[in-house]
């Protein structure tokens, strides 16, 4: 093959995406008749037509569409790889569009993210705090904090945080008039409040491990929240029992805001990660944070 039926190949792949020269033209930022010569030159010089051509509409005929199959695989591997070569020369800049609850943000995501804009003022960030597990590609995000069991499989997933537990908690007025429970069971008799992550999806059931014995517990009270910052204030205020990760109220306990109770039904699960798809190439910012958030363990 010659080497100048590479450039002939890259606007032939352009015309057949585009179902059209006028297009395949502006695309390239060439002249529709330079498109339409080059085509034909491949044509003569592999001995077939490759291209149906129509006043309104291009199709490709089946030995065209044979080349653009092998074609695909081999310039999308090249393009991958100049893209690879262009963000290592790169210094970071750029939106990274990131989606975590504000519990998470506040105190997983922001000490490292606010240090990272310090460091590289062109890179910004943008922070979608909201607890429904949003849709990364749908929504056009560059990645999601998730607990590791809400990761999709079909995602990178990133450890940012070390084993947690989750915490039962409530005020110590509450639990004074209340009576403090001993078992999950004896939730029953409480005042819970529940997390609705998104309007369409169920309660999130409390999930309880003890001894070998698990207990999925459905619960009721006077609130349902999509976010646990509020869950966590009605606690506060003595409406009733919050479920929530160790990290929103570690310090609510240590001051004797809130009590926990249940404490030995709840043990360390795999924490926060940060998730993305790996079929996007992912730029020099978001592979800064990536790598500033990733969590390493002390093995010291």
């Amino acid at each position: 093959m010659k080497r100048e039926d590479l450039g002939d190949l890259a606007l032939f792949m352009t015309v057949a995406e585009e179902k059209n020269f006028t297009r395949a033209a502006v695309r390239l930022g060439l002249s529709q008749s330079a498109v339409s010569h080059a085509v034909r030159r491949l044509e003569d010089s592999i001995g077939t037509k490759l291209l149906n051509r129509t006043s309104r509409r291009v199709s490709t005929t089946e030995a065209g569409e044979n080349l653009l199959a092998a074609l695909r695989p081999g310039f999308g591997q090249i393009n991958a790889r100049i893209e690879e070569l262009r963000l290592l020369g790169d210094t970071p800049r750029g939106l990274v569009r990131l989606s975590a609850s504000k519990a998470v943000a506040r105190s997983v995501l922001w000490p490292t993210l606010s240090q990272i804009v310090r460091d590289y003022p062109e890179i910004q960030i943008e922070l979608s705090l909201e607890s429904r597990l949003s849709e990364l590609a749908e929504d056009r995000f560059d990645g999601g904090v998730r607990l590791l069991e809400f990761a999709s499989p079909d995602m990178i997933a990133v450890k940012i945080g070390p084993p947690i537990r989750m915490a039962a908690v409530a005020s110590p007025e509450y639990f004074r008039k209340h009576g403090v429970p001993t078992h999950p069971s004896e939730l029953d008799d409480h005042a819970c409040l529940t997390l609705r992550f998104h309007s369409h999806a169920p309660t999130y059931d409390w999930e309880f491990e003890k001894d070998g014995e698990e207990i999925i517990k459905k619960v009721n009270g006077p609130f349902i929240f999509s976010e646990s910052d509020f869950s966590v204030e009605a606690a506060r205020e003595g409406f009733g029992i919050a479920f929530v990760t160790e990290p929103e109220v570690m310090e609510d306990i240590e001051d004797g805001t809130l009590r926990r109770v249940l404490s030995d039904w709840c043990p360390p699960f795999d924490g926060f990660c940060l998730c993305y798809s790996g079929r996007r190439n992912i730029s020099s910012a978001f592979q800064l944070v990536i790598d500033r958030l990733r969590y390493r363990e002390d093995v010291s």
